[in-house]
């Protein structure tokens, strides 16, 4: 698994690692996927291109120009706001209005208008808000240019370019490898196999895989629009309205209201047309009075605005949501799984103590491991702490190196020691190097236990490139490190407890340290730690054991998806998070990936949300978001549903006993907008930290029906018996103002439940309603204006009394429902 730098002349310099002077080639081939016969590849220049040839390039357009969105377009953002089945319907009745009723009579069509435009704007402050973070977490890779290396950006990369490569790396464009480093190459995201590549000098790179160990530099053959799996890695990370329950849930319901719409619609408009001998503007009006309050036009918009809110919310602390509906979906999550590197714990760490064993010298272990740090031109956080406790002084020569690598748990280099003496060195997970039972390994489990991380330096006596090579290596030295917990990381812990979502702490590092931070932090369950690769291979085992105990070690980048699959087989709504390479396979399978803002780009390519503040106490922020978000329009839904049902229901009682509709546009846009339409701004908008719950269509509809049924029975009766009591010319109107009180005191009533549980600013939000209808009722010019008037006392008492014992019965329906229909 190693791949040997050449040495001598052009190879690397004394004292300096394989990593610094990496084997490179003059030609090589690039494997067309069509075509079996490898096409001359570009030759490879080491210090890549001049800047005249890169302007020329520039000149000719061979640059990456792939557009990079993390939005919608302006375009995209306005037409699917405008252009909506239901804005086409309304937008034809308002014409028709305009030219045959009063203006009055057209308000409805200004409220879409007003309400189109607040979802576009949002969606606007929304774009800006990801488009600004997107650039923050863009990836910026490191490039050659006049023998210099720099990060550019992606899109600045032209033909021929030599970009580098390192541990964590996305590959941005196509290419063909020029130098290796023991490079082992993930390509799962393009060809779904799991396991790493080992890569060699003039094998081709696809965009969209990622490095996993080693290091190299490649030079770009296809950029731009050229190189395919790079528009297909784009169309993958780009921000999305994807598939979530909340929005097919409410597609679902606009499909089934619109096949109810066309029949009753239609009957209406023969029965006021028709069987009624009206005038035909007057029919005109009580016919789209009737069908507009059957659309739900609202919903969709609330939604959109509900989340373009969010959206902002979480960006101003520098939370990206790459994808919209992460947001739903961390709500709905009942299980968080946690990398402890770099999430329960800050990325730097400490060297604390340094003790050799077997004899071995201290000031020799010291050269060593300078020399090992010295070896990897990219080291990890543990061989940063090391590289800083000791300085490389010694005039060694690596000959051979060996990344580190998550599924391996250790690194390696082989040394010319200038003396004549040649060696070779193993660092990493000791009880992965040390057979078990061996006598080393209690001293390192009581450090362990202490939440400290252990190093195992040991001389091999094999090869690098033998597969066996740490089999029979010489314990040398323990190097104990320490890590730096963060400091908010106890607080969210404590919160994930409080709302019931269960903390799975799953990393590579030993078992017993990892329990141990993890009891530092508080984590119920932290004493009881698993070893991984104890764990069964059965997934259904495997869930058994993960649902019983929280904390993970030794866990392997493979057995971090495996965990995620058997949490998900139980029926358990998964998120991870994660920075490190090795977290990407199970980033991409859980339900929600999170990624912090320093992690690799591999990580932060494929996670939903990206922390780009680095910090995990942004999490409860993320998911209290979500949970308002969903459990806001689910509260708002019922509302517009019933309305939609007591509509569809009125139109067919009207049409089944051939009498005038009962209600102008004026009177349902101003119910719409006194019991529904402001109201659900303020809810939809309001905290709210109920866990989201699945079924999203029949915890609406369940109450939805009902209400709606009992709404349009009331106000129907109460329209009856208003015929029967008034009489002469007016008596129209008459009869309409009283089933207007009776449909807007149901409809509060309605309201009043769905606001639950009160709070001083829900109970003034109903009563401001209730204020609002009453002033209605008595300032003369609205009376006119609504043309709302009530005529004596007999009926307008009577219709207060049919609106009580309804409301009364939707007061025992709805509690009955939530006993017999439980969500």
């Amino acid at each position: 698994m190693t791949q040997r730098a050449e040495i001598g002349p052009g190879g690397p310099e004394p004292g300096r690692g394989a990593g610094s002077g990496h084997a490179a080639i003059d030609a090589g081939a690039e494997l067309d996927p069509v075509h079996p016969v490898r096409p001359p590849a570009p030759r490879f220049r080491p210090g890549g291109l001049t800047t005249a040839e890169v302007a020329e390039r520039l000149a000719r357009g061979d640059v990456n120009d792939v557009p990079v969105r993390s939005s919608r377009s302006t375009t995209d953002i306005v037409r699917a706001n405008v252009f909506t089945r239901f804005n086409a319907i309304i937008g034809v009745l308002w014409v028709v209005m305009l030219f045959v009723a009063p203006v009055q009579d057209s308000l409805f069509g200004y409220v879409i208008i007003a309400n189109t435009g607040i979802g576009i704007i949002q969606e606007m402050r929304a774009k800006k808000t990801l488009d600004s973070l997107a650039v923050i977490g863009e990836a910026r890779p490191s490039v050659r240019r006049d023998g210099r290396t720099a990060e550019i950006s992606t899109s600045e990369i032209v033909l021929d370019d030599v970009i580098e490569l390192g541990p964590g790396d996305k590959v941005v464009v196509d290419g063909v490898l020029g130098e290796a480093d023991g490079l082992e190459i993930d390509e799962s995201l393009l060809t779904g196999e799991a396991d790493p590549v080992l890569k060699k000098p003039g094998d081709p790179v696809m965009s969209g895989s990622f490095v996993v160990a080693g290091g190299g530099a490649f030079t770009a053959t296809k950029v731009g629009r050229e190189a395919y799996a790079a528009q297909l890695a784009e169309e993958a990370t780009r921000f999305t309205l994807v598939h979530s329950e909340l929005r097919s849930g409410i597609s679902t319901i606009l499909k089934y209201v619109t096949w109810m719409m066309i029949p009753t619609s239609i009957g209406l408009v023969i029965s006021q047309l028709v069987v009624k001998d009206s005038d035909l503007k007057h029919s005109l009006a009580r016919t789209v009075g009737g069908i507009v309050p059957m659309i739900p036009e609202g919903l969709v918009l609330l939604t959109s605005v509900a989340f373009a809110i969010g959206v902002i919310r979480l960006g101003r602390k520098q939370c990206l949501v790459q994808e919209l509906p992460a947001i739903e979906g961390l709500a709905r999550v009942d299980v968080v799984c946690l990398d402890k590197t770099g999430t329960l714990t800050e990325g730097g760490m400490d060297v604390t103590e340094l003790r050799p064993l077997g004899g071995a010298e201290p000031p020799y272990v010291k050269k060593v491991l300078g020399a090992l740090g010295e070896s990897d031109p990219r080291p990890n956080a543990s061989l940063q702490a090391i590289i800083d406790a000791y300085p490389d002084s010694a005039e060694w020569r690596c000959t051979e190196s060996l990344p580190f690598s998550s599924a391996r748990k250790y690194s390696g280099a082989s040394f010319s020691e200038g003396d004549g003496e040649n060696s070779t060195w193993l660092l990493g997970a000791p009880d992965v190097l040390l057979p078990a039972g061996d006598p080393a390994l209690d001293e390192i489990n009581d450090l362990n236990e202490q939440g400290l991380r252990v190093l195992l330096l040991a001389r091999a006596s094999r090869e690098l490139d033998d597969a066996s090579v740490a089999a029979g290596a010489r314990p040398t030295a323990l190097i104990v490190l320490e890590q730096r917990l963060r400091p908010d990381a106890a607080d969210t812990l404590r919160y994930f407890e409080d709302q019931k979502v269960h903390a799975k702490v799953i990393s590579g590092d030993n078992a017993v340290s990892v329990g141990a931070v993890a009891g530092k932090l508080g984590l119920p369950g932290a004493g009881n730690t698993v070893d991984a690769r104890r764990l069964p291979p059965e997934r259904h085992e495997m869930a058994a054991v993960l649902d019983e105990n929280a904390v993970f070690g030794r866990v392997s980048p493979q057995q971090k998806r495996e965990m995620v699959g058997a949490l998900q087989s139980k029926g358990h709504t998964v998120a991870m998070t994660g920075d490190g390479v090795n977290d990407v396979l199970a980033l991409k399978d859980a339900d929600i990936g999170v990624s912090m803002g320093s992690g690799s780009e591999a990580t932060r390519a494929v996670a939903q949300i990206v922390l780009l503040n680095n910090s995990f106490s942004t999490l409860p922020s993320v998911v209290a978001e979500g949970r308002r978000v969903i459990g806001n329009i689910t509260r708002v839904a019922t509302l517009f549903l019933t309305k939609t049902v007591y509509s569809v229901l009125l139109a067919i009682l009207v049409v089944c006993w051939g009498v005038d509709y009962p209600f102008l546009p004026r009177h349902l846009t101003l119910l719409s907008t006194l019991t529904i339409g402001v109201p659900a701004f303020f809810l939809a908008l309001a905290p709210n930290k109920e866990r989201a719950r699945p079924h999203f269509v029949r915890r609406v509809m369940r109450y939805a029906v009902p209400g709606g049924v009992i709404a349009a029975v009331a106000t129907f009766t109460t329209y009856l018996l208003a015929r029967h009591h008034y009489s002469g010319a007016d008596s129209l109107k008459a009869e309409t103002s009283v089933a207007t009180l009776t449909l807007f005191l149901v409809s509060l009533w309605v309201l009043a439940i769905i606001a639950r549980p009160y709070t001083w600013w829900r109970i003034a939000l109903v009563a401001a309603m209730g204020g609002a209808f009453l002033v209605v009722l008595v300032v003369p010019w609205l009376q006119d204006f609504f043309q709302l008037r009530l005529v004596g006392t007999r009926m307008p008492w009577l219709a207060v009394a049919v609106a009580a014992a309804a409301a009364t019965l939707i007061e025992f329906t709805f509690r009955g429902v939530d006993r017999r229909f439980p969500a």
